[in-house]
């Protein structure tokens, strides 16, 4: 009998921005972080940094109130480690040492005031952890800074801090966006860490940035409102931004009301910045993460083993061991489709095979849900999932994938949203990865121990079904269907053989 699975210890970062204060609570220490509680307030301690060289007081008093709330939320959610930051505005301000003492008086925990080299590197982590083998620049906009730093895959080079965050410009410029766009000009024009960035990602970070991307999904009438992953061409993402700069200005931006009020001041601020990148850096594409400094703080600590796992594999596994009959059973369809694939001589590449991967774990997920409502209930779960390392390309693939496992491919299974932002050989691909979970899910009944008793050959343009001799009692006329339906997939005639 398995052993049952000990209770992971919670862990909560503390996050002291110049913008705002906030505390986000993850489940565990792991490679996938799975987020329990998350809440901010907008303080604004950096507002004034710039000119008068203090945290405002009116700031730090509600700063000191949040951080109240948050060490009593700890207590209440029993959290088990509490790491605390702060950052540009904290280390910038002549009484940032004295706001440091008394927050951690409250916190009951030390504060780590970052360095601007150690905050572009978590940031640049951040991205790692969230996103696959990322390739460019990733730039963290706060409201005291922005870090530029450059990763390819999991390595991390030099980075660079600057003043200009949205609350810093907006100090600095005196309120005036000229003023503002000459500042940034002047910091950004011939930057060695942007002019890296040519025809390579943009790594957007931060809540401002994360603003406009909101206004851009409202705008575009895109169906998909995740916006870990969202992504942009550098050419629209440039038109955008300059677009918003003149509506926020003009005070003629119609979706201001999705933004949070207190943000609403500082987006022609960010915009105007991240119009400087992408003019200097000529990136492809500008992608929007939600995984940041807090996320990289933590991956930071975890062990190399750990951190050299895919997170979205893990990811889908956490879900299968939560949701699925049996977690076993998953792994082994994960083998089961591998052999498949070979077999049928289907190539795929690195990440389609990591997403068939995350597709299996992720198939039985289900299983609880009215029959009626399954497909379109999973593939929702799947869409909009709060996991990283997956780009929403593939968040669509897998979903779809699911989809069709639960609702088979006849007429009433009518695709759902955002198939179209898939090729016709990808919806082919996850027609055909359904199909195979339907067989494998009927032979099985999600029990572990029946897939490894079963095995593919292949004669001319036969698809065959070998079932080893103490499994030949589940062959049945309905599995005999759903198997040649899946070899008409891949142009052959399908036959069940009993060994």
């Amino acid at each position: 009998m398995k052993p049952p699975r000990t209770r992971a210890t919670s862990v909560g970062v503390i996050d002291i921005g110049s913008n705002s204060v906030r505390l986000v609570v993850y489940q565990a220490m792991e490679r996938s972080l799975v987020t329990v509680f998350n809440e901010k307030a907008l303080c604004g301690l950096g507002r004034e940094v710039q000119t008068t060289g203090l945290l405002a007081s009116d700031a730090v008093d509600k700063a000191l109130t949040a951080l109240k709330r948050f060490r009593a939320l700890c207590k209440v959610q029993r959290v088990g480690q509490v790491h605390a930051i702060a950052t540009a505005a904290c280390r910038d301000a002549s009484n940032g040492p004295d706001f440091i003492a008394k927050a951690e008086k409250i916190c009951g925990a030390p504060i780590q005031i970052l360095t601007g080299a150690e905050e572009a590197r978590y940031s640049a982590l951040g991205v790692i952890s969230g996103i696959h083998k990322p390739d460019g620049i990733v730039g963290d906009l706060g409201g005291g800074s922005l870090e530029l730093i450059d990763v390819r895959g999991h390595q991390v080079r030099s980075g660079v801090t600057l003043p200009l965050g949205s609350l810093a410009l907006q100090d600095l410029a005196e309120k005036s966006l000229k003023k503002a766009q000459r500042i940034a000009s002047e910091a950004l024009t011939d930057l060695p860490q942007l002019l890296a960035g040519q025809n390579r990602t943009f790594y957007a970070v931060g809540g401002t940035w994360r603003a406009l991307a909101r206004i851009h999904i409202i705008q575009s009438g895109y169906p998909l409102g995740v916006m870990h992953g969202y992504a942009i061409p550098a050419a629209d993402a440039l038109a955008f931004v300059r677009r918003l700069r003149r509506l926020v200005a003009a005070d003629m931006l119609a979706d201001i009301e999705a933004i949070a009020e207190a943000r609403r001041p500082l987006l022609a601020y960010a915009a105007l910045v991240l119009e400087h990148i992408i003019r200097v850096a000529r990136p492809t594409t500008v992608v929007f993460s939600t995984f940041g400094v807090r996320e990289g703080l933590l991956y930071s600590k975890l062990p190399d083993a750990e951190r050299a796992k895919d997170g979205l594999l893990c990811a889908a596994q956490g879900l299968n061991e939560l949701l699925s009959r049996s977690a076993q059973h998953a792994r082994e369809l994960i083998d089961w489709t591998d052999r498949l694939f070979r077999v049928m001589h289907i190539r795929e590449t690195e990440d389609e095979r990591r997403l068939r991967h995350a597709a299996c774990l992720l198939s039985d997920i289900g299983w609880r849900m009215h029959p009626d409502h399954r497909g379109e209930q999973t593939y929702g779960i799947i869409l909009n999932g709060n996991f990283g390392s997956i780009s929403h390309e593939g968040r669509i693939f897998a979903a779809l994938s699911v989809f069709f496992r639960y609702e088979g491919l006849g007429n009433e299974a009518k695709p759902p949203a955002l198939t179209e932002q898939l090729s016709p050989a990808q919806i082919d691909r996850a027609r055909l990865l359904g199909t195979a979970f339907r067989v494998a899910h009927l032979i099985s009944a999600a029990r572990p121990g029946v897939l490894p008793a079963t095995h593919f050959r292949t004669h001319d343009r036969k698809l065959m079904l070998v079932f080893e001799h103490q499994m030949v009692d589940l062959v049945a006329d309905r599995v005999g269907g759903r198997f040649k339906q899946l070899a008409r997939l891949v142009g052959r005639s399908g036959s069940i053989v009993r060994s």
